[in-house]
């Protein structure tokens, strides 16, 4: 059964990174996938925070912090060495078929996704303390952290289910951090 889910990972991992691919996605894709791209976006978030909820914002962005760490030690200190699956883009057998659209691809392991479970993890934390505030829209957050994910298999760095067990912890450790912030504060809109 194992080697059937690996099969079945190696068989999605070629048509994201091989069949699905168009020119402007090979440039879009390295873009999307690069953390100081987005710093605008958390940029924005801050200000935002402390323009709304001047008195709770601080919290508020540790509470991101803490998710932030949280997910990345979990998934890159813990998870990776334990399971110690290779990158695509490092494994031999792979090497003549698969497209790499990055400089670096990392030594450290392939499973779970640090991108996949960070970016989940924080977007799940927004979704739930930030629900009055960006109501509907607080969704897109999770589109964010999808396209960051789906960029890492476009790239070559990760295969499909590295980053679908990554996004899979980091919303439960997201959930979990925002649930003990609404808890504790009851929901930001109550400070303002």
């Amino acid at each position: 059964m194992f080697n059937q889910l690996i099969k079945l990972d190696k068989w999605l991992f070629s048509i994201v990174n091989q069949k699905a691919t168009n020119a402007f996605f090979d440039v879009l894709m390295p873009i999307i996938r690069q953390p100081l791209n987005w710093i605008p976006l958390y940029l924005f978030l801050i200000i935002y925070a402390v323009v709304k909820f001047p008195k709770r914002a601080l919290y508020w962005i540790l509470g991101i912090g803490i998710t932030a760490s949280i997910t990345d030690i979990l998934s890159s200190h813990i998870i990776k060495p334990l399971v110690g699956r290779l990158r695509p883009c490092n494994d031999l057998s792979m090497a003549s078929s698969i497209r790499v659209l990055v400089d670096h691809c990392g030594q450290n392991g392939s499973f779970t996704s640090s991108h996949a479970t960070n970016h989940f993890g924080v977007a799940m934390f927004i979704c739930m303390t930030m629900s009055t505030y960006f109501k509907k829209y607080r969704y897109l957050f999770l589109v964010w952290a999808a396209a960051i994910s789906y960029a890492q298999v476009y790239v070559g760095v990760h295969f499909p289910f590295d980053v679908l067990f990554g996004g899979m912890l980091g919303c439960m450790i997201g959930w979990g951090t925002g649930k003990l912030f609404t808890q504790k504060f009851n929901r930001l809109d109550k400070f303002q």
